[in-house]
């Protein structure tokens, strides 16, 4: 047998959850080809990892990497990783179907005044295409996107012309291959829309193999009615629920995990229910005032008007100031923050849920990004597997690979096995960890050795290769 690359002498960890066992794994094509001790294969490139483990390429289900994907296609804080699939259009956000529409917040957080935003999927697919990234890339249609590009007024809920226009753009979406759709109804833009709204927009979902990732009205004391109303449309509507980067957020919340966790559970008695979340007890996303009064403490990421505040935390920026906190907040704006706000306890046991996936949400544009953009996926391999042993290293490997491919349809991908692509990071567990920290925040990981996205060798020796092998990710 010939094959084009053989990695050979490595430990697998399948992303199914089994145990690891000592392998060779074949690649031609872009497909793995075949598994085995001590393969007899001729190859034109031979890479002996010396026992270093091999998993599949971590799938990261939480991104807004929807430009980055174009303007950057190095991908450095994602490749550097481990990562080798993205999902994009989260929290009702996507560069698709959004046009020349002036990009509101929390739009801004991915689009710009660039020529990269797009009228349909059909288009940004096209340009990924064209131009691929070092990363595969699935999609969401957000709901967001598909409110700004309709609707004039967005205080309101939309009228029944709206929501035809509305799900012509899902269909659209749909027929062009997005993995799902997605929500943001903690943000200004999609707070008027009612569940009704939400439930008719995306009709054209119903017996599709499409998901609904919802970033939910409220993460705080109105969470569980805020879930209830998340999961009672999707279930409304046939379609697997995940509930995007899940939390409880602000002091008076601690420990309500066990309730959240409980309603889940609950749940999925009658319909697919899951979630992501991200191994840090800060959230960040656009600067709001009721966030910063929620959080222990705020950490300002980026600032338009006074860009100088990137990096600094509001409580030291105030004592200079001769201005209240609701005229100094608004005085930064537009602006993103990092938020303090969760409890380390709900943080582990929502994670440890076996319905978990991992996600980043990190937020590429930003000058001074929350951390997790560089390490969210080494510090659930260091941090929580090797040190807090919350879980084994073969669970964390599944809830970063083989669950979600499941869970987003992405067929042949996810898991370590014969005609699966060949998405693969080579690392050390005894070493792998994130290095990024709140205060340097875009350091690349330790111990991540290689990784192969389709076949094509991406990321080695601390950098990236220059290879784009990426692929657009279709539903299957």
């Amino acid at each position: 047998m010939k094959c084009e690359l053989l990695i050979k002498n490595g430990i697998v960890i399948d992303g199914t959850g089994s145990p690891r066992y000592r392998a060779d794994i074949a690649i031609s094509e872009g497909k793995i080809v075949e598994i085995g001790h001590n393969l007899q294969v001729q190859a034109s490139t031979i890479v002996d990892v010396d026992g270093a483990s091999i998993a599949p390429g971590f799938i990261d289900v939480h991104t807004h990497d929807d430009r980055l994907v174009l303007s950057d296609r190095s991908m450095r804080p994602k490749v550097s990783q481990g990562v080798t699939t993205v999902i994009t259009g989260n929290c009702g956000i996507s560069l698709a179907p959004l046009g020349r529409t002036i990009p509101v917040p929390p739009l801004n957080l991915v689009a710009d005044n660039s020529e990269l935003r797009f009228k349909t999927f059909a288009d940004y697919f096209e340009a990924l295409e064209k131009t691929p990234s070092t990363l595969n890339v699935a999609s969401l249609a957000g709901h967001t996107s598909l409110r700004a590009i309709t609707m004039q007024d967005l205080d309101r809920p939309a009228n029944p012309e709206e929501i035809q226009a509305m799900q012509q753009l899902v269909q659209e979406a749909l027929d062009a291959g997005v993995v799902g759709v997605s929500t943001g109804l903690y943000y200004a833009p999609a707070q008027a829309a009612t569940a009704e709204e939400i439930q008719a927009v995306f009709e054209p979902l119903r017996g599709s193999k499409a998901v609904i990732a919802s970033h939910i009205r409220n993460e705080a004391e109105q969470i569980l009615e805020a879930m209830t109303e998340a999961m009672s449309i999707s279930k409304a509507l046939g379609v697997r629920q995940v509930i995007s980067h899940h939390k409880v957020n602000g002091r008076a919340n601690h420990g309500r995990s066990t309730e959240t966790l409980a309603l889940i559970d609950q749940a999925r008695s009658s319909n697919d229910v899951c979630m992501d979340c991200y191994p840090y007890v800060a959230s960040s996303t656009v600067l709001r005032q009721d966030a910063v009064e929620q959080a222990s403490r705020t950490l300002i990421a980026w600032s338009t008007a006074k860009p100088e505040t990137a990096g600094r935390y509001v409580d030291e920026l105030l004592k200079e100031q001769d201005l209240g906190l609701t005229e100094y907040l608004q005085s930064l704006q537009p602006a993103g923050a990092i938020y303090f706000s969760m409890d380390e306890a709900d943080v582990e046991r929502i994670m440890a849920h076996p319905e978990t996936m991992i996600g980043s949400d990190g937020l590429p544009h930003d000058t001074f990004p929350h951390p997790r953009l560089w390490g969210a996926f080494p510090r659930v391999l260091g941090h929580y597997t090797r040190d807090r042993k919350i879980f084994s290293l073969e669970t964390a490997i599944y809830k970063m690979t083989g669950l979600p491919a499941t869970k987003f349809g992405l067929n042949n991908r996810g898991r370590i096995a014969v005609g699966y692509a060949a998405d693969l990071v080579v690392f050390d567990p005894e070493h792998v960890r994130d290095c990024a920290t709140f205060a340097d925040p875009k350091r690349p990981a330790a111990g991540i050795q290689r990784v192969y996205v389709n076949g094509v060798a991406s990321w080695r020796n601390g950098a990236p290769t220059g290879a784009h092998a990426g692929q657009v990710v279709r539903r299957a």
